[in-house]
């Protein structure tokens, strides 16, 4: 799962009819409402900004399998860790 966390510090974007979504916590907030709860296709299309749940069901078939299923909060911590390692590297004010 190391290498797929890493994958976290680049913008992951899935795109369907010419939409380019991005994934953030909130759209992985809203996935995990999917996947672990009762949640119909019209309502994640719904809540993606989608036009309707055609559109959401190319959504969940092009998203990765393993963002369905990763904690906000993991994702959040993951986030936050590669922007404090970006501003590592990064020269400071002078």
């Amino acid at each position: 799962m190391g290498e797929r966390l890493s994958k976290l510090c680049d913008p992951i974007y899935v795109e369907v009819r010419g939409k380019k979504i991005e994934i953030n916590e909130d759209v992985v907030r809203i996935l995990n409402n999917y996947v672990k709860m009762e949640y119909s296709l019209e309502k994640l299309a719904q809540d993606l900004g989608l036009e309707s749940w055609e559109e959401a069901y190319e959504f969940i078939k092009a998203v990765p399998a393993w963002i369905l299923w990763i904690s906000p909060t993991i994702y959040s911590l993951e986030k936050q860790r590669c922007r404090a390692k970006g501003s590592d590297t990064q020269p400071g004010p002078s």
